[in-house]
């Protein structure tokens, strides 16, 4: 027990007298802590991006909100469903029964073209055509400017982020859709969800314009409970009237959100880890400054009867030390200015845009510091160790 307590405090007394001698060294320190910073900034931000966008697919997601397709349909855009087909699934036991009916919403799935406000270039954005129970189905619609779009007539509500991102969505305007004007006479959220990148509108409205008869690519269904999803989806699959798949609203939007965050994540984790080996040579450079300048007095505290494990886990706890305010600066600066970003991709396999906010979680900023941490760790680990195999004799013959 008393050698630990004085490896202990060896291992103090070492980290205190390095971390006093930083300012010996203020440049180089500093050039190191900003480069780990850069490296944090840039990894927490790429992640963000993934993060915002899955958030915006899943958060509206509902287990009690069943979604109906053409079997063998990845997305709404390669299915298709005739009108007694959505019926059939609308009175099938599970479905939750308002007092207007049952609680279903045959869905019609089309792309138009819009202005970026940003750059002007054309981009694919979302129109929805629903059915009256949509705004039961997905009980999170809230109107925040104008009103809902009145049934049977051309008109159109915006996704709040759609609004944001792209031109001719303000409550007044019109837009092109098929050969007819449309007017735009509210905006709506959804707790962030995907629909608030959609334009809705009547279905019934929308078919004559694309000319698509009496068809639909979706049924959304809201079920007693989430726990009659199988039954209700073992009834509609083996249905011999029916040729259908039947998923979970979040596990279809998860599914529509994996290639998108899959390569966000994987090109932001490739150039923040090149960015890191350039910051672990900086790490390299700072300590080797560091122990050389030190190089007397770590012989004198060795001659003293200081161990060479307490001068290696000295050396590494400097070096952590540095890279910790590097990490904490860089997550800081990330959170602080793209926290909430807004801004729009293309959903790769829908081909529609996106609209999504920057989302900059703990748990983001405690993985950016982490990797900070790793990157000091390696960086320090050569400089500890020559620190620690220092001759103490030729050292002393330099005083």
């Amino acid at each position: 027990m008393a050698g630990v307590l004085n490896w202990l405090r060896q291992v103090t007394s070492l980290t205190q007298f390095n971390l006093k001698s930083i300012w010996g060294h203020k440049g180089s320190a500093a050039a190191a802590v900003f480069g780990i910073a850069g490296v944090v900034a840039v990894l927490v931000a790429v992640l963000s991006i993934a993060q915002g966008f899955r958030h915006a697919m899943t958060v509206s997601g509902s287990p009690q909100t069943a979604i109906v397709m053409r079997s063998g349909a990845d997305t709404e855009m390669m299915s298709g469903l005739g009108g007694p087909d959505t019926r059939i699934i609308a009175d099938a036991e599970g479905v939750a029964r308002g007092p207007d009916g049952p609680l279903a919403s045959a869905e019609l799935f089309v792309i138009i073209n819009l202005p970026k406000r940003s750059t002007g270039t054309d981009a694919n954005v979302p129109l929805r055509g629903v059915e009256r129970p949509a705004f039961e189905v997905r009980n999170g619609i809230e109107i925040v400017q104008g009103r809902r779009f009145e049934w049977g007539r051309n008109e159109v509500i915006a996704g709040a982020g759609a609004a944001i991102e792209f031109e001719g969505l303000d409550v007044g305007s019109q837009i092109q859709v098929g050969k007819n004007a449309w007017t735009v006479v509210g905006v709506f959220t959804e707790n962030g969800g995907i629909s608030e990148s959609e334009i809705w509108t009547d279905a019934a409205v929308l078919q004559p314009a694309y000319r698509r008869g009496n068809s639909f690519q979706a049924v959304y269904a809201r079920l007693d409970s989430p726990d009659a999803f199988q039954d209700f989806k073992d009834r509609l699959t083996t249905d011999p009237r029916l040729n259908v798949k039947v998923l979970r609203q979040p596990e279809y939007y998860a599914e529509q959100s994996t290639m998108v965050t899959n390569l966000i994540t994987g090109l932001g984790t490739l150039v923040a880890s090149l960015m890191g080996v350039g910051a672990v040579f900086g790490a390299l450079n700072t300590m080797y400054t560091a122990v050389s300048s030190r190089t007397r007095e770590i012989a004198t505290l060795r001659a003293l009867g200081f161990g060479g494990v307490p001068v290696v886990v000295s050396v590494l706890l400097e070096s952590l030390v540095l890279a910790l305010v590097g990490g904490s600066l860089g997550a800081g600066l990330a959170y602080v200015v793209f926290d909430g970003f807004r801004a729009a991709t293309i959903n790769w396999q829908s081909f529609a845009q996106v609209a999504f906010a920057f989302d900059v979680t703990p748990g983001l900023l405690l993985q950016g510091i982490l990797f900070a941490a790793l990157i000091g760790l390696v960086g320090g680990l050569l400089p500890a160790i020559r620190a620690a195999r220092l001759p103490v004799a030729a050292a002393l013959r330099e005083l």
